[in-house]
């Protein structure tokens, strides 16, 4: 059993949500980065995403993209993020950690050496965010050859056939956006039940609700929309540059994730 498949499993026992946390990886220095990732666990996230810094993330908003800029003037590489993340697995060996990323990334470094070399880190899935689905084919066959998790994105407006190609493809959980557009948390979007249900009823991995998750009521909204989880990124990541980002981040992920037993 996958860390994801034991991880949505017990908490659906329970009757309780998932709580993903994002971090950019590097950001605003390696050490204080890995501090970053162990403060979220330690604030009660079920399973962190991580972000590698890189100059064009057309995804992502003002917030995560400074995160970036910060970890890139750090002089932060893929190597170093793989490093980070062999640290976490050494020190959290049950914690689900996925790697968010651009394709550019994966294609100047080799697509498969990019899987293998994640997946020996420790990484337990990889999201493109620039992989269209209907491109995804050959990329998700070479992650499930490298044994590391695929996951895709999802939206309230995609069309029925590509959530069922999503639902075919997907793996660990599948990303479900709030709203169109970029991330932040300056305004959380709408929970579609509706995208869900149908998620659910292709077959798709547990559906996890990411972009403009700030606030326990937002966690509450998705997890009532029927979501197995969320996954909060920019309102951890303005933490990184508060006075104390260690205890900011892991206070904030603690009221967070009391809002899914709620």
């Amino acid at each position: 059993m996958t860390r994801y498949a034991a991880l949505f499993g017990r908490l659906a026992e329970a009757q309780e949500g998932v709580f993903g946390a994002f971090l950019m990886l590097g950001d605003p220095d390696l050490e204080t980065s890995a501090a970053l990732l162990d403060a979220a666990v330690e604030g009660g996230a079920d399973m962190v995403e991580v972000g590698i810094p890189f100059s064009d993330p057309v995804a992502d908003g003002p917030v995560i993209q400074a995160a970036a800029g910060r970890a890139l003037a750090a002089g932060v590489r893929v190597g170093d993020c793989f490093e980070l993340i062999a640290g976490f697995r050494e020190r959290h060996r049950e914690v689900p950690i996925g790697i968010l990323t651009y394709a550019n990334l994966l294609m100047a470094r080799g697509r498969r050496h990019f899987m293998q070399a994640a997946a020996q880190a420790g990484a337990d899935s990889l999201l493109v965010a620039d992989l269209p689905a209907l491109e995804a084919e050959d990329w998700v066959d070479d992650m499930r050859e490298a044994r590391i998790a695929p996951v895709l994105i999802a939206a309230a407006n995609t069309p029925p056939e590509t959530l069922r190609r999503i639902a075919g493809l997907a793996g660990g959980y599948t990303y479900c956006v709030s709203r169109a557009g970029i991330t932040g948390f300056h305004a959380a979007g709408q929970f579609d039940g509706g995208l869900v249900a149908r998620l659910r009823g292709y077959g798709a991995p547990p559906p996890v609700f990411g972009f403009g998750i700030g606030k326990p009521e937002h966690v509450r909204a998705a997890l009532g929309a029927g979501a197995a989880g969320v996954i909060s990124g920019s309102a951890i990541v303005a933490k990184v540059t508060g006075g104390d980002p260690v205890r900011e981040v892991r206070d904030f992920v603690a009221r967070m994730k009391a809002a899914t037993a709620a």
